[in-house]
C-alpha cells in the first residue's frame, strides 16, 4: 500500500516518455498507420500501458488494460472528423516527477497524459501543434458553414420556371455540386496537418 501511495505521489505510477523518431518503428502504433496514404508519425508518447501517437492525419491511442497485460485497444481519431480543444500543460509540483498534457476530443473525451518532467520542452512542441490544429479546425468549420450559406444565396437567385430545359437543370446542379464538394471536402476539410507538425515539432 505504501509503495503504491509513494509511486502515485511521486508521479511515476504510469508516466510516459517521448519516443525519438529513430524508435518509431519499434512501437505498437506503427502497425496501425495508413502508410499507403502517406501517414507518418510526428510525435509519440509511450507509458507502461499506453501509446499516444500523433500522425499527420490522426491521433492513434494504443490503450492498454494494464502494464502487465498484452491486451490492447486501438482507437483512432482522424483530425478531419474529430475536433481538438482545451489543450493545456500542467507543470510539475514540488515533489512531482511528471507533467501533464491535457486536451479534449469532440467536447467529450478528455485526455490527460502524464509525461516525465524532463520532457517539458518537447511537450511544448506538441502543445503548440495541437492548439494550432484546433484553430484550423474552427476555421474550416466556419468556412464550410459559409459555403452552405453561399449555396442558399445562389439558389435564391434562380427560379425553376426560368430554366430552359431539364438538361440545363442537371448541368447547373452538377456544376454547383462539384464546386461545393471541392470547397467543403478538399479545401476546408483539414485531413493532413503535416505542415503544422513540421513547423512546431523539433525532434
Amino acid at each position: 500500500m505504501f509503495k503504491k501511495f509513494a509511486s502515485e505521489a511521486l508521479g511515476i505510477s504510469d508516466v510516459g516518455v517521448i519516443v525519438p523518431p529513430a524508435d518509431y518503428d519499434k512501437v505498437d502504433a506503427d502497425d496501425y498507420l495508413f502508410q499507403e496514404d502517406g501517414e507518418k508519425i510526428f510525435f509519440l508518447i509511450k507509458s507502461k500501458k499506453d501509446e499516444y501517437c500523433f500522425t499527420n492525419l490522426a491521433l492513434i491511442h494504443v490503450d492498454g488494460d494494464s502494464a502487465v497485460s498484452s491486451k490492447r485497444s486501438i482507437k483512432r481519431y482522424d483530425y478531419v472528423s474529430h475536433k481538438i480543444s482545451r489543450v493545456s500543460i500542467e507543470t510539475a509540483g514540488t515533489i512531482d516527477l511528471d507533467i501533464e498534457l491535457k486536451f479534449t476530443v469532440d467536447d467529450g473525451e478528455v485526455f490527460s497524459i502524464d509525461v516525465r518532467r524532463n520532457f517539458l520542452e518537447s511537450l511544448k512542441d506538441i502543445y503548440k501543434a495541437l492548439i494550432t490544429i484546433g484553430k484550423l479546425q474552427d476555421r474550416n468549420e466556419i468556412a464550410r458553414a459559409n459555403a452552405m450559406r453561399c449555396l442558399d444565396a445562389v439558389a435564391s437567385m434562380y427560379k425553376v420556371n426560368t430554366i430552359e430545359s431539364e438538361g440545363t437543370i442537371v448541368k447547373h446542379y452538377n456544376a454547383v455540386l462539384d464546386n461545393l464538394n471541392v470547397t467543403i471536402l478538399d479545401r476546408h476539410a483539414g485531413r493532413d496537418f503535416s505542415d503544422v507538425f513540421e513547423k512546431y515539432i523539433h525532434a
